[in-house]
């Protein structure tokens, strides 16, 4: 608030206020001490003389208004000179907590990336579990379903070895095993295979000096699979060589039986 103080002449008002009321504009440091009634601090207080007249007007009062403007602005910008210490610290701390803030949101995003990255492998496992467990109960499913027709196609093989497969049955045996083969059903054990005991069943056993290995010599009953599944196993005649491989015979020798006295 202005300040007044009393004189011999009359009161004296000083203006304290640094924004000039009637221009807007930012007073000088010694302006703005200067009494309401003098130039270069506002409005001339009323009985305040005007500019040029009384005889104790100073040389400072003839300068236009101007010139106390651009004084003024002068003193503004030697404060803002003299204290430059303000403008720094408000940087360097906005500075600061922008970093802060920086490093927060890139631990966030860091964070956000690999909980997005964990989630999609899990998808990723999943969809493949779901896949495999898919294909697996589709293919136990087809396996049971062609297991119990297994009776139906021994029976037509026979027929067929025996010639009675002929006419509408013929062709009725035709387009079922067409079916089953498109189902997966695969056929297998043919003469003169290699024994294998995981895919084929011996019923019987003997010795020949046509083959160098357990050969199978005939089959009895074929095999059926499914993809890598055995339905069931091939039943064949196995025939082992005569001789090993440094000539000896591997037929057993059965003991001559002895007469009675």
């Amino acid at each position: 608030m202005p300040a007044s103080e009393e004189t011999g002449s009359g009161p004296v008002v000083h203006d304290h206020r640094r924004i000039d009321p009637v221009t807007g504009q930012v007073r000088g440091r010694h302006a703005a001490s200067k009494p309401a009634g003098t130039k270069g601090a506002g409005r001339p207080g009323p009985g305040s003389p005007g500019p040029g007249a009384g005889a104790g007007s100073g040389p400072g009062d003839d300068q236009p208004a101007d010139k106390n403007e651009e004084r003024d602005a002068a003193e503004t910008a030697q404060q803002k000179e003299e204290s430059p210490e303000e403008a720094p610290e408000m940087v360097t701390g906005q500075v600061i907590k922008d970093g802060k803030q920086a490093a927060s949101v890139e631990a966030q995003l860091a964070e956000r990336t690999a909980d997005l990255q964990r989630l999609q492998a899990e998808y990723a496992n999943y969809r493949k579990r779901v896949d495999r467990d898919r294909a697996a109960v589709r293919e136990q499913a087809a396996a049971t379903t062609l297991n119990g027709l297994l009776p139906v196609l021994d029976a037509i093989d026979q027929a067929r070895e025996h010639g009675e497969l002929s006419g509408g049955f013929k062709s009725v045996a035709d387009s079922l095993q067409a079916a089953l083969t498109r189902l997966g059903l695969v056929a297998y054990g043919e003469k003169g295979d290699a024994f294998d005991p995981k895919i084929h069943e011996a019923l019987t056993h003997s010795y020949s000096s046509d083959v160098t290995e357990d050969t199978c010599v005939e089959i009895l009953q074929p095999g059926y699979k499914v993809g890598d599944r055995i339905l069931r196993p091939a039943r064949v005649a196995v025939a082992e060589p005569a001789t090993g491989p440094d000539g000896s015979s591997n037929e057993p020798e059965w003991p001559a039986s002895e007469e009675g006295n």
